[in-house]
């Protein structure tokens, strides 16, 4: 929930427990809840790791920030986050794990980077 719906939500209680809360109110308050929601963006996070432990260390990273994708650095070091938990714990949700699929290719036939997580946010 962003703040602004926190706030509109706050108002709503109060007009309720004020016994003041009219269906036209509603309806408005509802419009601007959905109105808050068409502004948010979703942000995609795409972690490779070494293995498919979400604590295991990034070794790739690719970030799209509303639509347009944001160049990482090309030192490790410099990421913002080193992990996968390093991620959700600053708000990050996990849409896709490892495909675990790739733990049966030989190192000769393997086509990707590590094991990717994919992660997104909304903002």
């Amino acid at each position: 929930m962003t703040e602004t719906q926190q706030q509109i939500t706050e108002s709503l209680i109060t007009d309720l427990q004020n016994g003041s809360l009219t269906d036209v109110r509603l309806r408005q308050k509802i419009s601007a809840i959905a109105a808050d929601t068409d502004k948010q963006h979703q942000d995609i996070l795409y972690l490779q790791v070494g293995n498919t432990s979400p604590a295991s260390q990034a070794i790739g990273m690719t970030y799209i920030e509303a639509g347009v994708l944001k160049e990482a650095s090309s030192d490790p070091d410099d990421w913002q986050y080193q992990t996968v938990l390093d991620a959700v714990q600053d708000g990050w949700r996990i849409i896709s794990f490892p495909n675990m699929a790739l733990l049966a290719v030989s190192d000769e036939d393997a086509y990707g980077l590590g094991f990717e997580f994919i992660l997104e946010r909304w903002r």
